[in-house]
């Protein structure tokens, strides 16, 4: 079966119909793209600062080890709704105004995070943090709304690029500053400041409004209904090393979103304005990319934090892993994020030379290939940090090329909320991973040791490996005109 160039004069004039503005057309539009990757910049910078520090603010508020893993959570929780409210309402509304509701978001839960008293406001704040997830949605929504597709395809690689080079700066420079200041509230001050600058930009008159805007109103019964939902899936995957995997809690939770869900499903079908137009999702034109997004999430998400668990295991101990310590963990994981970078945003070119469904196809191999190179790398540390090198340059390929493909496969007033399922759907099979990963590494235990076995990572390494060929293959069914 040939390829056809994904910039075919058929796509191209269905997306001028479809009121996409032109190459001819957008002078001056295009400038706005690099405000828009200082905005996902900024995300990743804020969202790759928590982790380094954690220790900092736990110390300064005196929260309990037990109490800490909240400060993660509920920020999880509520990006989980807000991503697939804030899509629609950009799809309803426009994508500059929601996106700048976002970003007000974001620069009061900065500023609340970095004044806290106690842990309550904290996690106050970290909720009013969530809508960071939707910024990348609903700006690849703006983009696709105003941009001929080739420019749209670029600006898509450059925002998630941004958003990823931002998670390592956000921890390398979150490191750094406190190392300096020795003030976390500065530190976090700071971050805040960086926040409140993106929401004064955000006003810039050089931003143009969407111009495609969908029918109907907001259905905000969906909206509590999928967010209730995806609050009892995640927060009982969270809880389940707390709770058990098999215990009363975790199951019950798990039953309580299934059922949920598919009272939500039930109500999208029936809705003239759903939500989430659920035909569409399902359908055999985008549903690949979904599923693509899920096995993503699993190998970026659900596998990543194992390899830093093996980077930080005592050889002399545990009788494998490398002993490496922070700083040295910090610097593995250097390489495979600049991969990633680099592979997101030179999506567009790969792209169009190889055709989507190729790149999809190799970043996927490349994931593969990566992850069982894990397995038999296990004793040397230059052979294992090349191995994952290769795993982030095929996240960085997938992370550029699946967005463009689940938009330009949606209806041109659906691209917000189209792009906001994605998300959650990458998102939900981090979570979904990492919980599996957790049991495998909790099950298979050293005897008379709290230490896992190495079967257990090579297990997940292996696992992981043949989700991501299979996905690879599954590439194979990406509509012919995306290809």
């Amino acid at each position: 079966m040939s390829e056809r160039s994904p910039d075919s004069p058929e796509r191209t004039g269905a997306a001028e119909k479809a009121g996409v503005t032109t190459e001819n057309t957008v002078t001056g539009v295009v400038a706005v793209v690099g405000l828009l990757v200082f905005f996902e910049l900024t995300s990743g910078l804020l969202q790759g600062a928590t982790s380094p520090l954690l220790p900092s603010i736990q110390a300064e508020l005196d929260i309990p080890s037990a109490q800490l893993h909240w400060v993660h959570a509920v920020q999880y929780l509520a990006a989980a709704v807000s991503v697939p409210v804030f899509g629609r309402l950009g799809d309803l509304y426009g994508y500059r105004r929601m996106l700048r509701v976002s970003l007000l978001f974001i620069a009061v839960g900065s500023v609340v995070v970095a004044v806290a008293p106690n842990l309550t406001v904290l996690l106050l704040g970290r909720v009013l943090l969530g809508p960071i997830a939707a910024l990348l949605p609903l700006e690849i929504g703006l983009v696709r709304d105003r941009l001929s597709p080739e420019r749209s395809r670029r600006a898509i690689g450059m925002l998630v690029g941004a958003l990823t080079l931002g998670s390592l700066l956000g921890a390398l420079v979150a490191g750094v500053v406190q190392g300096l200041l020795d003030d976390v509230r500065l530190t976090l001050g700071l971050l805040a400041v960086l926040a409140i600058a993106c929401l004064g930009l955000s006003y810039s008159p050089r931003i143009p409004e969407s111009q495609n805007r969908a029918r109907g109103g907001m259905d905000w019964l969906g909206g509590v209904l999928l967010g209730l939902s995806l609050v009892a899936l995640l927060g009982s995957i969270s809880q389940g090393n707390s709770w058990g995997w098999t215990s009363p809690l975790f199951l019950g939770g798990v039953a309580a979103a299934a059922a949920l869900f598919v009272v939500w499903v039930r109500l999208e079908l029936r809705s003239e304005h759903p939500l989430v137009d659920v035909r569409a999702v399902s359908s055999a034109t985008v549903a690949p990319q979904y599923a693509a997004g899920a096995a993503l999430g699993v190998v970026m998400l659900g596998g990543q934090s194992v390899i830093v668990l093996y980077l930080s295991a005592s050889p002399e101990t545990v009788g494998y892993g490398f002993g490496l310590g922070v700083m040295a963990i910090s610097l593995s994981v250097t390489a495979p994020t600049l991969l990633a970078f680099l592979g997101a945003s030179a999506i567009a070119p790969v792209a169009t030379r190889l055709g989507y469904r190729r790149t999809v196809f190799l970043a996927f191999a490349l994931m593969a290939a990566g992850t069982l190179g894990l397995v038999f790398s296990w004793a040397l540390l230059w052979s294992f940090l090349l191995s994952f090198a290769v795993v982030g340059l095929g996240c960085g390929l997938a992370l550029g090329a699946l967005p463009t493909l689940v938009v330009e496969a949606s209806a041109a007033d659906r691209a917000g909320s189209a792009s906001a399922v994605f998300n959650n759907v990458k998102t939900l099979g981090g979570s979904i991973g990492g919980a599996v990963s957790a049991g495998a590494l909790g099950y298979f235990l050293a005897a008379g040791t709290d230490e896992p076995q190495l079967i257990a990572y090579q297990g997940v390494w292996t696992g992981v490996a043949l989700l991501a060929l299979g996905t690879a293959f599954l590439a194979g069914r990406t509509p012919q005109a995306l290809r």
